[in-house]
């Protein structure tokens, strides 16, 4: 083939992806006008809006494809999930992301943290004052206390990880954490054994608010919605980003200490409750 030739078939391909992207993005217009059908079906004729059994069973059948086809079953798991919570919001339904539940073979979220959807917020969580009024009073704290807190952290979080060399992609690469509506930012490496806050410009950057990392952290959102949605954004090494977040989507939950489990889903719940008491009041 003369050289050429290569950009001509290169644009080709590219322009081939781009009608297959267009294809998924029609799709699943489709698949949320069925599924806003769906509902109006449901409540008509008296039956359940949700339905776990059936939201596993349309898993496994794409991930039982995907095999077939050459395609990684999480990938299409992952799509489906997005897809699910898509017609969830389209129907007026709370979205918990638990996609099909620990049947599904790839829920987002550990059968031990399927709970019911949260209550309306309680008036009285409107008198807690918002993160950005906090900000002032955090950037109060010396830095070196923020770097030992958040180094202690990272060690209980990652500590399986840690120990079986899953981060070792980390190590020499510098990944920022921004919280947005805090006014903190951090930066942190794998030096030998331990995730160390440093003074360096990061390769990469995850930013969000406090509520929303909060809910990654707690295992409330999975980051694949968080960043679809663009509550997570992310900058600077893209691949960098990624292998990270998928470390996090794939973070064995029940190695992590439980009281620490405990304390960030209870914190998540408040942020999350507390955010919707404001907005409300808006």
């Amino acid at each position: 083939m003369p050289r050429t030739a290569g950009p001509v078939v290169l644009a080709g391909v590219r322009r081939a992806i781009d009608g297959v992207d267009d294809g998924l993005v029609l799709l699943l217009a489709v698949r949320l006008r069925l599924a806003r059908l769906a509902g109006r079906l449901k409540a008509d004729a008296g039956l359940a809006m949700r339905d776990a059994g059936r939201e596993a069973r349309v898993r496994r059948r794409a991930e039982c494809l995907a095999a077939r086809v050459g395609v990684a079953p999480d990938a299409a798991g992952h799509l489906l999930a997005l897809a699910i919570n898509a017609a969830c919001r389209a129907q007026g339904l709370p979205s918990d992301l638990d996609q099909g539940g620990a049947g599904a073979g790839t829920g987002i979220i550990p059968a031990t943290m399927q709970t019911p959807s949260d209550p309306a917020p309680h008036p009285l969580l409107r008198l807690v004052p918002p993160p950005r009024r906090i900000a002032p009073l955090l950037r109060v704290l010396p830095l070196s206390t923020q770097k030992r807190l958040l180094e202690r952290a990272m060690a209980k979080v990652l500590a399986a990880p840690m120990a079986d060399g899953t981060l070792d992609f980390m190590a020499g690469r510098r990944l920022g954490i921004d919280v947005s509506d805090l006014g903190l930012r951090w930066v942190v490496e794998l030096q030998g054994q331990q995730l160390v806050v440093v003074d360096a410009p990061a390769e990469a950057t995850v930013r969000g608010t406090a509520t929303d990392l909060l809910l990654l952290a707690g295992r409330l959102e999975d980051a694949d919605t968080l960043f679809f949605q663009r509550r997570l954004v992310l900058t600077g090494d893209v691949e960098l980003g990624l292998t990270a977040r998928n470390l996090l989507d794939r973070l064995p939950w029940e190695q992590v200490p439980l009281g620490l489990r405990i304390v960030l889903n209870r914190g998540a719940r408040f942020a999350r409750a507390a955010r919707a008491a404001h907005r409300r009041e808006a």
